[in-house]
């Protein structure tokens, strides 16, 4: 990779950051796939490949998820969420699974971000009620474990800039040790 190939995709990555606020807007399914492939391509130990996914745009069902959360508004707001599951079936060793499903959610955040106008956010306080989202979904929690949601929509650019705060991170060398 060229190095201003390296510093695009930098700048892309820098630029990526949770939209909490959606305008109502129809995200096509076409859309829908091109986000999931981003995901997709994750890396997991073994390639296993161990998410499962359940795509929510039904008003009903986007009703009863966000009873799960006081996270709920935001849910309700997207046109589509994105309720990730760690497929124990396939899964081989937990925290490298759980290492894979993180991965695999970041993929998914990198690749709504790559679609024109449309933002995303990672909501993982719906964990609390995992059992509860399973039995909504009939999924045996023997076989599948909530890992989080996605939500995602078209972004509210006044609320979003109105709301604009510095973004932060720590130095690189607060976190890094060289031997």
């Amino acid at each position: 990779m060229e190095e201003s190939e390296s510093k695009k995709y930098l700048e892309f990555v820098r630029s990526r950051k949770s939209v909490r606020n959606f305008i109502f807007s129809k995200i096509y399914k076409d859309t829908i796939l091109e986000i999931l492939e981003f995901g997709r391509w994750a890396p997991s130990g073994r390639n296993n490949q161990p998410w499962r996914v359940n795509v929510v745009m039904h008003e009903k069902v986007k009703g009863m998820l966000k009873e799960h959360t006081k996270y709920g508004n935001i849910i309700e707001s997207a046109y589509v969420n994105l309720v990730v599951f760690l497929d124990k079936e396939k899964s081989y060793d937990r925290v490298k699974d759980i290492q894979g499903i993180g991965a695999f959610m970041q993929n998914l955040l990198l690749g709504v971000h790559a679609q024109p106008g449309l933002g995303a956010v990672w909501l993982g306080e719906i964990l609390n009620k995992k059992e509860s989202v399973n039995e909504l979904f009939k999924l045996d929690p023997e076989k599948f474990e909530l890992m989080g949601v996605i939500a995602i929509g078209e972004v509210d650019e006044a609320v979003v800039q109105r709301n604009e705060k510095t973004r932060e991170r720590r130095p690189v060398e607060d976190f890094v040790d060289w031997y």
